[in-house]
């Protein structure tokens, strides 16, 4: 058993002070406020919470994409031409690097867990592996190394479009049937369980654009695992999704599907008013990317209007084109702001802006994820997060204004000192503990790959 002694501690209880928490066989055991200290004593104490929307690979990408290409008005679909050109390059061994990578910088950024959402199945051209799970069985050993909790969302994606056009280029590394999916999902299963206890398994119909309704619903069938899905990301997607099947995505869904807390749909940026409350009340969580949203030009999410009306949400790091917990929390609020020109347009009576954020995320994401986690309290997983405060960014702050501090003073990840993903006790000293060997193996890959698409 481990014993924590933290200083002040966000706890379900709300802000408390000198706790001791017990971590036994990967769980948090007992939470006491006001003892004596013992054990490991750190400064301020936050349940980490998990990333509920990551597309590992796509790390490698970080930077390549910024420059101008001959159609003067950039746009998703010009990224996402560009996404699929790089991925030709990659091999499985590759992709495990990479993922090793983007876990350890999660890990370090303060998340304890990812819900990756895996749709590179196949080698190039859609050449299918002997293990139809090869490169889902890469993530797995990625995870495993890097000691992050894993929730593994084997991506259906059966065509190019509404209209079920063939898939082109380099879709054909995620495409698959049904029938060869029902097989890939259970091998993913099969690689799953070499992990350890906390690791889940769920299912992941990319988009309404690539999954038809009838695979849909035989996709829902696999188990009873988290259920994510792309969903009003872009105009153009929301379109041709009218089109096609006579709603727009959020209100199909809502039509067609009962969604519940297992759901995750990821974006969510092209909503309107009535969607945007009625996905509040259906309890199912909102996967907000708001960095990589940015990024690609995707829009804003309606949040102000989806909290007012009780809605759940988590964060996730996406493209990862920038791996940062606290910046996505204030990117999230900063769109509210520069939309309706107000300040701390998340905050609420009795919880700051700050506040409002981590909490959510850290109970969202868990619910996302299928993990028991995001909270400090007896049973969860020891999900935490460790942070420094003798330091001139957040010397003397206390309770929400030290969350505010972290996330709008742009500091945050300088103060973290340690993380326990599960118990495993992964950054020391605001390092991985297998940061070296990490990097130099994706130095290697790095170079081999080149810095043009």
């Amino acid at each position: 058993m481990e014993i924590l002694h933290a200083k002040q501690a966000l706890t379900p209880n709300g802000w408390e002070a000198d706790v001791s928490i017990e971590i036994l066989d990967g769980r948090i055991g007992a939470v006491t406020a006001n003892t004596a200290p013992t054990g490991k004593k750190v400064d301020l104490l936050l349940p980490a919470p998990t990333n509920l929307h990551s597309h590992a690979f796509q790390r490698a990408m970080s930077g390549l994409t910024e420059t101008r290409g001959p159609d003067p008005r950039d746009t998703f679909w010009t990224w996402r031409h560009l996404m699929y050109r790089f991925l030709e390059q990659l091999s499985p061994e590759d992709v495990e690097t990479i993922a090793s990578m983007v876990f350890m910088e999660m890990l370090e950024a303060g998340y304890a867990a990812v819900a990756e959402f895996h749709y590179l199945h196949h080698g190039v051209g859609g050449q299918t592996y002997d293990d139809p799970a090869e490169m889902a069985g890469r993530i797995v050993s990625a995870a495993k190394r890097a000691g992050i909790g894993l929730t593994l969302l084997p991506v259906l994606y059966t065509h190019g479009g509404c209209d079920r056009r063939e898939l082109q280029g380099g879709q054909l590394r995620f495409g698959n049937s049904l029938e060869a999916f029902v097989k890939l999902h259970d091998a993913s299963a099969s690689h799953l369980n070499t992990g350890p206890v906390d690791f889940v398994l769920g299912v992941a119909p990319h988009s309404l654009r690539a999954v038809a309704p009838e695979a849909l619903r035989q996709a829902l069938r696999l188990g009873d695992g988290p259920v994510h899905m792309h969903v009003a990301e872009q105009l153009a997607e929301v379109d041709e999704v009218k089109a096609h099947l006579g709603a727009r995505p959020v209100e199909w869904l809502l039509e067609n599907h009962d969604l519940n807390e297992n759901w995750c749909l990821i974006h969510c940026t092209q909503m309107t008013e009535n969607e945007t409350t009625a996905l509040a009340k259906s309890r199912a969580i909102a996967g907000l990317c708001p960095i990589t949203e940015a990024n690609l030009g995707d829009g804003i999410f309606n949040g102000t209007d989806f909290l007012a009306a009780g809605g759940r949400f988590g964060v996730g790091s996406d493209s990862n084109v920038h791996i940062a917990l606290f910046e996505e929390l204030c990117t999230l609020d900063y769109t509210q702001r520069l939309r309706d020109r107000s300040r701390a347009a998340t905050a609420e009576l009795g919880r700051s802006a700050g506040r409002v954020l981590f909490e959510g995320a850290a109970k969202g994401g868990a619910v996302a994820a299928g993990r028991t986690s995001g909270r400090i309290a007896s049973g969860a997983w020891a999900d935490l997060v460790a942070l420094d405060t003798a330091n001139e960014w957040l010397y003397n702050r206390r309770g929400d204004t030290a969350l505010d501090s972290l996330i709008f003073g742009g500091r945050g990840r300088d103060c973290i000192r340690d993380v326990w993903s599960a118990g495993r006790h992964v950054v020391v000293e605001g390092r991985h503990h297998k940061r070296d060997i990490i990097v130099k193996r994706f130095r290697a890959v790095m170079e081999g790959l080149g810095q043009e698409i």
